[in-house]
């Protein structure tokens, strides 16, 4: 090992605290028994989507036209159909669950996205400052000026939507803010004495970046990626709602509860329990939520 590299390693362990509090928050947070029950319905629900279509054999496109509108088991409905039947005999849990499937996935993709791209401009802007911090932040604040509703008319409304022009909107809609959080740490961390001492060290930006103020800066951002999951199922949901995301045949939460729109007075299931399995997610996500921001304050406030 050369003497540079001995050196900046000595940078590395003089940062071992910054880096610890990400993981003494992940710690505390394991502890809450909110976390504990937010993460138990948010897996079950996702297993459930996952596993059941598959498991059941229930086809969600098949239609059974005598068997149309039938009530979910628990208001006296067949345990054949636990969840009732739509308007075209189809059984409501199995597309309830791959409506969740599809919700998760353009949803976990759009979060993977939105962090990746969101971060590495945030942190090259905060970083380098000068002219092209500048320019960045300006595309931001152009960015975050467009509602993402309109963000999503302007894309999908001229054309055939497809899962990768969902994903797309949805990552247009939220980089910005991942950008500029990052950027405002990365501010703060360019001037601390352990960056100062890799640079006079001969160390790369790209080396400070990525060894240096990426592991501090990025695991509490990466904690609001996982709860931004529920906000963007819900978004998507609202956009398939609306007739801008996935078209019929594909069965989305939002397609499902726009279709039972109109059978609400004789039979509310059908637009009523796909809302229930985002209401769900949503409450999981927030209580894994609240958890974290509570661990993060106990943490913060003993440093």
């Amino acid at each position: 090992m050369t003497v540079i590299d001995a050196d900046f390693s000595e940078a590395l362990v003089a940062d071992e605290k910054e880096l610890s509090v990400a993981r003494r928050i992940w710690l505390e947070t394991r502890k809450s028994p909110w976390f504990t029950v937010g993460l138990g319905l948010f897996v079950v629900l996702v297993l459930g989507a996952f596993l059941y279509p598959l498991l059941s054999g229930a086809d969600p496109q098949v239609m059974h036209f005598r068997e149309k509108l039938l009530p979910p088991a628990f208001a006296g409905g067949s345990w054949a159909y636990p969840l009732g039947t739509d308007q075209l005999g189809r059984d409501m849990l199995s597309r309830s669950l791959v409506g969740l499937q599809i919700s998760f996935l353009l949803a976990l993709a759009a979060v993977v996205l939105t962090f990746a791209v969101g971060a590495a401009i945030g942190l090259y802007s905060g970083f380098h400052g000068g002219l092209t911090d500048q320019l960045l932040m300006r595309v931001v604040d152009v960015q975050l000026s467009i509602p993402p509703i309109i963000l999503a008319i302007t894309i999908l409304g001229v054309t055939r939507p497809t899962p990768a022009l969902v994903v797309l909107v949805l990552t247009l809609a939220g980089w910005p803010t991942y950008a500029r959080v990052t950027r405002a740490a990365a501010l703060g961390e360019r001037e601390r004495e352990y960056v100062r001492a890799a640079r006079v060290l001969g160390a790369s930006d790209l080396r400070i970046l990525g060894l240096l103020i990426a592991p501090v800066v990025l695991p509490p951002l990466a904690f609001a990626a996982v709860l931004d999951l529920a906000r963007l199922m819900i978004f998507e949901a609202t956009l398939d709602f609306l007739g801008l995301g996935l078209q019929p045949p594909t069965p989305t939460l939002g397609t499902i509860i726009a279709d039972g729109r109109k059978y609400l007075m004789n039979a509310w299931w059908v637009a009523s329990l796909p809302g229930v399995f985002l209401i769900v997610v949503l409450l999981a996500v927030n209580m894994m939520g609240v958890a974290l921001e509570r661990a993060r304050n106990r943490v913060l406030g003993g440093l």
